[in-house]
């Protein structure tokens, strides 16, 4: 079952089509002149069509579909190939938006030529303009090794989910003297060639603090305000998922209630013989 061909694959508009790629030099001339950019994760060729015509400038294909699509309980179930099916859908459906791709565990963390690998994966295969990978100034060779490689790469400190079982849960990061880790490994993974550095679930003055030690834009999750950019899962953003939302979470729609809502609908249309009505029916002639 397919939706009828006449809906578009891609549902960027014409105008959103004609804008210019965004590139890593847009996001550091954020950063350079005070500005702010928005990021949400994407996994699909329609939803990554949507926010890219609605503007948001970076596309994360992140490893959060192991929770939000394929509902496992952690990140760390998604494949490589899980990654590249993910991510050549939300290629197809951004035409304006950078797209990064989140290394899933077990491609990156055993050297610099298992990162190199993987990544080439992700560009040739995905179709990405950039990867992100998680941990400190321990993989600043990866992130050297890759730089040199041609990919550019977004870090990922503070909270990593890859490592919650390292870390002890999910716990917020970087508070009293780690905070002083945290700006050490933020600049270690900018002099290995990060071109953006992500904290996610960090006390905002360190976020601040980090942000301040850097020359390249930073982006946030549960940071505060003093990062250049703001990342969610959109399903998130969008009020799609039950239960408590995290403290960073806003929900600027509740999408749940209008599925739900219109799928209850749908039924009792179907068992009251309402639909299909006519105008739905083909006739012979």
């Amino acid at each position: 079952m397919s939706a009828h061909p006449s809906t578009p694959t891609n549902p960027a508009s014409a105008e959103g089509a004609a804008r210019p790629r965004i590139r890593l030099h847009h996001l550091q001339a954020a950063k350079d002149q005070g500005r702010k950019f928005a990021m949400l994760t994407a996994y699909d060729t329609m939803m990554a069509g949507i926010f890219d015509a609605s503007g948001i400038e970076v596309l994360l294909v992140g490893d959060s579909a192991a929770n939000t699509v394929m509902g496992y309980s952690s990140t760390l179930p998604i494949t490589m190939d899980d990654m590249i099916v993910f991510a050549k859908s939300v290629v197809s459906g951004a035409s304006h938006a950078l797209v990064v791709c989140d290394m899933p565990f077990g491609s990156y963390e055993v050297s610099p030529e298992q990162a190199v690998a993987s990544a080439v994966r992700l560009m040739k295969e995905g179709g990405v303009h950039a990867v992100k990978l998680e941990g400190g100034a321990f993989f600043a060779p990866h992130v050297r090794a890759l730089v040199a490689a041609g990919v550019p790469v977004m870090a990922h400190i503070g909270f990593t989910p890859q490592s919650e079982h390292a870390l002890g849960g999910y716990r917020v990061q970087g508070r009293g003297e780690a905070g002083d880790l945290m700006i050490a490994d933020a600049q270690a993974l900018e002099a290995a060639g990060a071109f953006a550095v992500l904290m996610e679930m960090v006390p905002t003055s360190t976020a601040r603090r980090v942000d301040e030690a850097l020359h390249v834009p930073t982006v946030g999750i549960g940071a505060g305000g003093a990062t250049t950019g703001q990342v969610l899962v959109w399903q998130d953003m969008l009020g799609l998922g039950s239960g408590k939302s995290a403290r960073f979470v806003k929900k600027y729609a509740d999408l749940r209630s209008v599925v739900a809502g219109a799928a209850t609908a749908y039924r009792e249309d179907v068992l009251g013989g309402t639909f299909p009505a006519a105008e739905h029916e083909f006739p012979e002639s």
